[in-house]
């Protein structure tokens, strides 16, 4: 494999794994540095990333957002789904209580878990991937509760309970969109 090979093979596992647009960056230019010096000195890249490439970037992704951060991450975001589902209802529907169903709940716990799932194993999904996600197992789930346990209120959720859940997702949405807006005027600004 040439060098550019090798990058592109490793930009694809990091996108398709989630990491940041300014930590791959990062990763890549340092990559880069590695791959021209071991040419330097005479190696091969095979040297510098062993024989299987998507191995080794699937080991740098991990290593550079280590299971305990993407758990905590997630969370935070099923959090922040979780508060601005309900924020949404009561902005909509100028109401403070929510009147909360078996089926609601069933619903949104099982496109909650998959989606938990498939954040920490693969990385993040598309809004299209969500929405066929919503579709393929929380529709089904969804009508099979209403079916089992009927249309009666489980319980009623206060308006207060929706900024609460929104709490826990702004420190990694901040630090999200610094790093995003860093990543920007470093690309934009001449070498």
């Amino acid at each position: 494999m040439t060098n550019e090979q090798i990058l592109a093979a490793c930009r694809s596992n990091w996108e398709y794994r989630g990491v940041g647009d300014a930590a791959m960056r990062e990763m890549l230019d340092e990559l880069s540095a590695h791959l021209e010096d071991a040419e330097a000195a005479g190696r091969t890249a095979q040297d510098v990333v062993g024989p299987d490439v998507r191995a080794f970037a699937a080991a740098w992704a991990r290593e550079r957002a280590p299971f305990g951060r993407r758990a905590l991450r997630t969370l935070a975001m099923a959090c922040f789904v979780l508060g601005f589902l309900p924020l949404f209802y009561f902005l909509t529907r100028w109401t403070t209580q929510l009147a909360v169903t078996a089926d609601y709940v069933v619903f949104w716990a099982a496109i909650g878990a998959v989606t938990v799932v498939w954040e920490l194993r693969r990385g993040s999904l598309r809004l299209h991937h969500r929405l066929l996600l919503s579709l393929a197992v929380g529709l089904p789930v969804m009508i099979v509760a209403r079916r089992l346990t009927g249309d009666g209120v489980l319980f009623t959720l206060p308006l207060w309970v929706a900024p609460l859940l929104l709490l826990p997702a702004v420190p990694y949405t901040l630090a999200e969109s610094r790093a995003r807006r860093k990543s920007e005027t470093g690309a934009t600004q001449p070498c």
